[in-house]
C-alpha cells in the first residue's frame, strides 16, 4: 500500500508538471511513475475526481475483502474533473500503456469522454453518478438513516443548524443531505467512508457497483 501511495505521488508530480518539467509520456518527467508502475505490477488506474470518492471506494474494497494494490489497480483522486485530459494521457494507451477506468459526475461526463477518446482509452469503462456519488450513496441509504449515521458521527447540532438556514428551506431532504457534507473541510471525505460502511450489500449503487466488477 506504501509503494502504491508513491506511484500515486508520482503520477501526481508528473501531471502537475514536477520532476523535472511537464515532459510528454515518454520523457523523464514520467519516469519515476512508469518504474513504480513495472515494479508494482499496475495494471489499471480508477480515475476519480476528488478525495471523498477516493475514501468511499477503498473502504467498499476493505468490506469486500479485495486488496486493490495487490491485484494491480491503482485508484487515484484527480483533484478534479478538469484534471481527466492530463491523467489520461500520461497513463492510458498513449503513455504507460494502462487501462483506465473510473467514476464521474453526470455533469463532469463530456470532460471524461473526450480526454479517453483522445488518448485512446474506452469510454464504456467509465461509471457515472447521477449528480456525484455522495447523492446515489444517500439514496441507496435512505435520507433517515444518514441522519441516523450523522447523529451518531456527533454532527447533529451542525446539520440543524444548517437546515435552519433559509437557502435550505424547502429543498429535497437528500439534497440538503448531500449539501450539508460539502459545507466543512474533511467532511465529505470522512463521510465517503461512512456511508458506504453503512451499506448493505444490495445497497450498493449501480455505478460504484459496476465499477468493482470492471477491476
Amino acid at each position: 500500500m506504501v509503494e502504491m501511495r508513491a506511484f500515486r505521488d508520482a503520477v501526481g508530480e508528473w501531471a502537475s508538471g514536477g520532476a523535472g518539467g511537464s515532459g510528454g509520456p515518454g520523457g523523464p518527467a514520467g519516469e519515476p511513475a512508469g518504474e513504480l508502475a513495472d515494479r508494482l505490477g499496475v495494471r489499471t488506474v480508477v480515475l476519480l475526481e476528488g478525495l471523498s470518492d477516493l475514501a468511499a471506494v477503498e473502504a467498499l474494497a476493505e468490506r469486500r475483502g479485495r486488496d486493490l494494490a495487490a491485484e494491480g489497480v491503482c485508484v487515484l483522486s484527480m483533484g478534479g474533473a478538469m484534471s481527466v485530459g492530463r491523467y489520461a494521457d500520461i497513463l492510458g494507451p498513449s503513455g504507460l500503456g494502462l487501462r483506465l477506468t473510473g467514476l464521474c459526475d453526470e455533469r463532469e461526463r463530456s470532460y471524461f469522454d473526450r480526454a479517453l477518446e483522445r488518448a485512446g482509452a474506452p469510454r464504456t469503462d467509465v461509471f457515472v453518478c447521477a449528480a456525484d456519488l455522495e447523492d446515489e450513496l444517500i439514496r441507496a441509504l435512505g435520507t433517515a438513516t444518514v441522519e441516523e449515521i450523522v447523529d451518531t458521527e456527533g454532527d447533529l447540532r451542525a446539520w440543524r443548524t444548517f437546515l435552519h438556514q433559509p437557502a435550505h428551506h424547502g429543498s429535497p431532504r437528500h439534497r440538503q443531505l448531500r449539501r450539508f457534507l460539502g459545507t466543512k473541510k474533511g467532511r465529505k471525505i470522512r463521510y465517503g467512508r461512512l456511508l458506504v460502511e453503512a451499506l448493505e450489500p444490495d445497497q450498493v449503487p449501480a455505478p460504484l457497483e459496476d465499477l468493482f466488477a470492471s477491476v
